[in-house]
């Protein structure tokens, strides 16, 4: 039942059977047979399905209420009888990328050691390409990296999804639009992060992928945060997460240009050394994945 629960709030999440399905790494008819069994079993209809899309009946909305209720008292049943605080180690450290070091795990590692207040972290943030190396030379045995290598000696899971959005400052008002095509992109002043950077790989990637060469990058700076600090004080763009800017949007300091027919989204990935185990580190990225969002 608390499977059939999970996927129900993941799919209310989303509205999206698809999207769901990609998140709990299980297959769309997986996930529709699920909400479809959970609807049997009440004797209701929790989903409107459209062409391409569905929305949340009322009963669905209620049944949402009593699902997060349940899958709360599960998550406290289960911190309380099988995660007991004397299995955690009292010293963890583990490598994390920039863009989610800055905007994503502070924020889980603050909920965690409310569980575990125990264990301190050391945390290395640091571009994709550093943390595997730190891998590699066994300095550290778990990281997270934005994007990933083909390296036989590292194992890659997935962890969430992100966008790589345009934006520039709030006051800029040269495309009154708000979008752009593939062409103009590669014309603007471009501000981008430095060699190394899993953001910047992906960008790369992509943009060959779609048969642009080059972008007319005026400036390289180290971090996200230093790109976003040059924009509050220029009309220039740069190519960032999503997840970085959520803020800067909120309080009116960056907006988002669309690009015509252009979408750059990669995976957030979990990464340690081929073959290696370790059930704590294993119960940590289910922490990880199940409190990012909270």
């Amino acid at each position: 039942m608390k499977t059939k629960l999970h996927i129900f709030k993941i799919v209310a999440k989303h509205l999206s059977f698809t999207q769901a399905a990609e998140q709990l790494f299980i297959s769309q008819p997986a996930v529709s047979k699920s909400i479809k069994n959970l609807e049997e079993e009440y004797k209701t209809t929790f989903f409107i399905r459209k062409r391409n899309s569905i929305e949340l009946t009322e009963e669905g909305k209620s049944f949402l209420l009593y699902v997060n209720k349940i899958l709360a008292i599960y998550s406290e049943m289960e911190e309380q009888f099988l995660h007991k605080k004397e299995i955690f180690p009292d010293f963890v450290s583990f490598g994390v990328s920039t863009t989610l070091s800055n905007y994503i795990i502070p924020k889980v590692i603050a909920k965690f050691r409310v569980q575990f207040p125990q264990t301190k972290f050391e945390i290395i943030s640091d571009n994709s390409s550093h943390i595997e190396d730190l891998l590699l030379n066994e300095d550290i045995d778990f990281g997270i990296t934005e994007g990933r290598t083909n390296h036989s000696k590292l194992h890659f899971e997935k962890f969430i999804k992100d966008e790589i959005v345009l934006v520039t400052n709030v006051n800029n008002n040269v495309f009154k639009k708000g979008s752009i095509d593939i062409e103009t992109l590669q014309t603007i002043p471009i501000i981008e992060r430095e060699k190394g950077s899993g953001t910047k790989a992906v960008i790369d990637e992509f943009l060959k992928n779609n048969g642009i060469k080059t972008l007319n990058t005026v400036v390289s700076l180290s971090s996200t945060e230093a790109i976003k600090n040059y924009l509050y004080h220029s009309d220039h763009y740069a190519l960032l997460s999503i997840s970085a800017i959520n803020n800067d949007l909120l309080h009116n300091k960056l907006k988002i240009i669309d690009i015509t027919d252009l979408s750059i989204e990669r995976w957030f990935y979990f990464v340690k050394r081929t073959g290696y185990q370790s059930s704590n580190i294993l119960f940590f990225e289910n922490f990880i994945r199940n409190n990012y969002n909270f």
